[in-house]
């Protein structure tokens, strides 16, 4: 977790993942990339207007002023820690999820508002496209909270067992806050299991991947999104670490994902990672 991705467009939500990636960095003695990206509007060139002219004074402009609030916000939180600053174009998670590729980045740090009704439902927001995606962990920040704080963790599970890159990365964040793990099955009217059953599942799941500094819990809740979240409210945890099967198209319009609801809803840090199946 040496090199750490914060999108950045200097929204409030921008500037508390900011502040909680610089702590990170300080811990993992890592570097940090932080990048806006400038979405331009689509242009019709005409007789009085030539689009090209334009649109490259546009750019000059939208990128003098993001590096002038990159020196802002570098000078009124950096400190001494090294931060690149980068200044991209085009679509906003086409252009974070090639970065991370392109520049090897171990993890994403972003701000989120999160979203909800309509916009939700048809669009859904910059950091539910970028955890559906990316290759990398991201880690969704609603505001700023000290690391240290970080003493519980809920971790969501179907307990498959075939999930290996998944536990050994949440084992990996567990390690560095070292927090106490939650693990928990959701109950749900329409996937319903008695808890005789799931409580056996639940430890036969803790065994075969070796935790430690755990919980196994059974929650019952009318839906898995509204269980994670209440449970952790519940037990007054600090984080959510949750798997993601990263469904595009078609299947993610029908099926939605648990995790991606969550991420708009939820107040407190959630970590996320695309797992293969």
């Amino acid at each position: 977790m040496k090199k750490i991705l914060i999108p950045c467009d200097f929204s409030d939500q921008a500037i508390e993942a900011f502040r909680l990636a610089l702590d990170l960095v300080a811990l993992v003695k890592g570097e940090i990339h932080l990048v806006n990206v400038i979405e331009l509007p689509v242009m019709h060139d005409t007789v009085l207007m030539p689009t090209l002219s334009f649109e490259e004074t546009l750019m000059k402009e939208l990128k003098a002023g993001a590096e002038s609030q990159f020196a802002k916000i570098k000078s009124q939180y950096g400190g001494t820690i090294k931060v690149e600053s980068v200044v991209l174009y085009g679509a906003t998670s086409i252009s974070i999820l090639d970065y991370i590729t392109e520049h090897n980045m171990d993890l994403v740090v972003m701000g989120s508002k999160g979203a909800s009704g309509m916009k939700e439902l048809v669009i859904g927001s910059n950091a539910e496209k970028i955890v559906r995606r990316s290759a990398v962990p991201v880690l969704v920040v609603k505001k700023y909270m000290e690391l240290s704080s970080i003493k519980d963790i809920v971790f969501p599970s179907t307990l498959q067992h075939d999930h290996e890159d998944l536990v050994t990365k949440v084992k990996e964040l567990q390690d560095l806050f070292k927090a106490t793990l939650h693990i928990v099955y959701i109950n749900t009217p329409g996937n319903f299991t008695r808890d005789i059953i799931t409580t056996k599942r639940l430890d036969d799941f803790a065994k075969r991947y070796m935790f430690t500094n755990y919980t196994t819990n059974v929650f019952n809740d009318s839906y898995e999104e509204s269980g994670v979240i209440n449970f952790t409210h519940t037990i007054g945890a600090d984080m959510i670490a949750m798997g993601t099967h990263g469904r595009k198209g078609l299947a993610h319009i029908l099926s939605g994902s648990v995790t991606e609801d969550v991420v708009n809803h939820v107040d407190c840090p959630i970590w996320t990672f695309t797992f293969k199946e």
